[in-house]
């Protein structure tokens, strides 16, 4: 028997041509253990390969008490309860961590990511947009576009309303993970597959996109988009923003290290080292001319701020009387309120 990347027993929805639109995984499991890969494979009559199988629930009694034998006890329990519904239920299996090819596969992944087992840039999400589907997330949970207008209806001539949150490929993530040890306070802005270290508090302003989060702890005010990672300690300020890699944003992967502070309204768009600060309003893409300062304040040389991604201790302001940006050591580092974040 090969080993397994992950697994992932999940129950999902379908649209009206059996087709899946979410899945929903309570504990996921990244590289398990050589029994239990032994026991999943030999139950499901796979080897190798990464499939996406719907489940029998002649399946179902079996493979829980070969995962019970081989100690996976919550697994078991999912299992058993699984029994008791009529919803759709698949099996995830990836032996090798590449690129999702169903939408069973993509929801592992994003969970995988939400559950603090893998880190942003950690596991295969390549071309994951083609393979989600975009549906209407509403009271009702999740329905086709397609089917959407007939379910209205059908909610009207009930006397009922049908509630659309949104219309998205993704969808909160809180609707299948809170992790522990963190405070959101506007859940529809943290997308399933965002990574929330222990600590981390995102008010009401605070945006975390897929494959992007924050070690924690760490306030976020401001807007952390896909691909990005926040240091422990750092400070996102109010309407503040990172540049992601999904829309133009190039091949440059986006970071914020420890301790530093992004001003209100300030911006990134190269990766920061540890224990820096962006004053508020300045936006520095990786062209933005800046003219390092030595410690008495005079000028040393000018610079592309893309000459200065990933380097610790620097503080980017911009001069109030020409306008210019400047550099110069950071003098202080940024210092979280730790009642804030013990959570």
């Amino acid at each position: 028997m090969s080993e397994i990347y992950s697994i992932g027993f999940g129950v999902g929805t379908c649209n009206g041509k059996g087709e899946w639109l979410e899945v929903y995984y309570p504990q996921p499991l990244l590289k398990p253990e050589a029994a239990v890969a032994s026991a999943i494979q030999e139950v499901l009559g796979i080897d190798s390969g990464n499939h996406a199988l719907a489940l029998d629930p002649a399946q179902l009694q079996p493979l829980a008490e070969r995962l019970a034998e081989a100690g996976a006890s919550r697994q078991a329990e999912i299992l058993q309860q699984f029994a008791h519904t009529q919803r759709p239920l698949v099996a995830v299996v990836l032996h090798a961590d590449e690129a999702p090819e169903s939408v069973p596969e993509a929801y592992l992944k994003l969970h995988l990511l939400s559950h603090r087992l893998v880190k942003p840039h950690e596991t295969c999400l390549d071309g994951i947009f083609g393979k989600l589907v975009n549906v209407a997330w509403t009271n009702q949970g999740a329905i086709d576009l397609a089917e959407l207008p007939q379910r209205q209806l059908e909610a009207r001539l009930k006397g009922e309303l049908l509630d659309v949150d949104c219309v998205d490929k993704f969808p909160k993530m809180t609707n299948y993970v809170v992790p522990q040890g963190v405070r959101i306070a506007h859940t529809a802005r943290v997308r399933l597959g965002a990574y929330l270290g222990e600590g981390t508090t995102i008010m009401h302003e605070g945006f975390v996109n897929f494959n992007a989060g924050t070690a924690g702890p760490g306030m976020i005010e401001g807007r952390i988009s896909a691909g990005v990672f926040v240091g422990a300690g750092s400070d996102l300020g109010g309407g503040c923003s990172t540049m992601g890699t999904l829309s133009g944003g190039g091949n440059i992967v986006i970071s914020v290290g420890e301790n530093c502070l992004l001003g209100a309204n300030a911006g990134i768009g190269i990766p920061l080292g540890d224990r820096c600060t962006v004053e508020a309003g300045l936006y520095i893409t990786a062209g933005t001319k800046v003219a390092l300062l030595d410690d008495a304040g005079e000028l040393v040389e000018h610079v592309k701020a893309r000459d200065l991604a990933g380097k610790p201790d620097l503080l980017f302001r911009r001069n109030s009387t020409n306008g210019a940006v400047e550099c110069l050591t950071n003098k202080s580092a940024v210092e979280l309120n730790e009642a804030l974040h013990s959570n």
